[in-house]
């Protein structure tokens, strides 16, 4: 943990991962952040005692960079890096459907890029990241990205033809379940419940049941139909959530989120 590690463009998951990076034994002096605007980085100084920089320094200076900033406006980034980035830093990009081979081309002739897809609850330390290497990337490499990545939950390593699938299916992973939560709010609403009551039933419960899912090792048919009595109510629902095709539905906006993901990989803006 005595390399120097640098955040750049630190918006909300780069915070989380600085945080989570100091709470788990690196040195706030060995942590540097560049942010767009200068009162962002001091709000960061002044938060977690850690190095505000420019990004030219930051590549000057650190052992490691991460690059967390929109995927739209990582190749400006890169410009700016080329110049003063030496062979010998290990690159980690946090931006979705951009592979390593784009970095690869624009920096110095082997260095080695990490590419990892993490997702928001990285917030509260419970994220999924998922890791791959680019070309130049070593074991040593891919462990010092798990170390970072493991302060804020969870780590696999993927090949990167894989990287798409996993943004569809973790990166925007929560949304889908945020969405699901607010459609059952809406329906305990029309059963009669106020909001906040509907709403502390259905989270409990997906606490519960992803509690479930992760610690007893079952398949999740199997949990469901420990649910599903028969000629019982969850039948029943089950019954119309077929009838409605839920489940093709997640399959197709699954597949949807893969080919955005492969367009942002294009460069394919709209």
């Amino acid at each position: 943990m005595s390399q120097k590690v640098a955040v750049l463009g630190t918006g909300k998951i780069g915070e989380a991962l600085l945080s989570g990076m100091i709470r788990a034994g690196w040195a706030p002096a060995d942590l540097l952040v560049t942010a767009r605007r200068p009162e962002r980085a001091e709000e960061l100084r002044t938060r977690y005692g850690v190095s505000p920089a420019t990004n030219a320094e930051a590549a000057k200076t650190a052992d490691t960079l991460i690059l967390t900033v929109k995927p739209q406006d990582m190749g400006a980034l890169l410009d700016e890096l080329a110049p003063h980035v030496p062979a010998d830093r290990l690159i980690i990009s946090g931006a979705a459907g951009i592979p390593t081979s784009f970095f690869e081309e624009r920096l110095a002739a082997g260095i080695p890029v990490v590419r990892v897809m993490t997702n928001t609850p990285a917030l509260v330390d419970e994220a999924m990241s998922v890791i791959s290497a680019g070309s130049h990337a070593t074991e040593e490499h891919l462990a010092h990205a798990e170390e970072i990545f493991g302060a804020v939950g969870k780590t696999l390593r993927v090949p990167e033809t894989q990287q798409d699938a996993c943004t569809a299916l973790s990166g925007s992973g929560p949304a889908y379940f945020f969405y699901l939560v607010e459609a059952m709010t809406d329906a305990g609403i029309l059963l009669g419940l106020p909001r906040d009551k509907a709403h502390d039933l259905i989270v409990q419960s997906a606490i519960g049941a992803a509690v479930m899912l992760r610690d007893s090792g079952e398949h999740p048919v199997r949990l469901r139909e420990n649910v599903t009595s028969p000629a019982g109510t969850t039948i029943n629902a089950i019954r119309e959530l077929e009838n409605h095709g839920v489940r093709a539905a997640l399959i197709a906006a699954l597949e949807a989120a893969r080919d955005r993901s492969r367009e942002l990989a294009s460069g394919k803006k709209d």
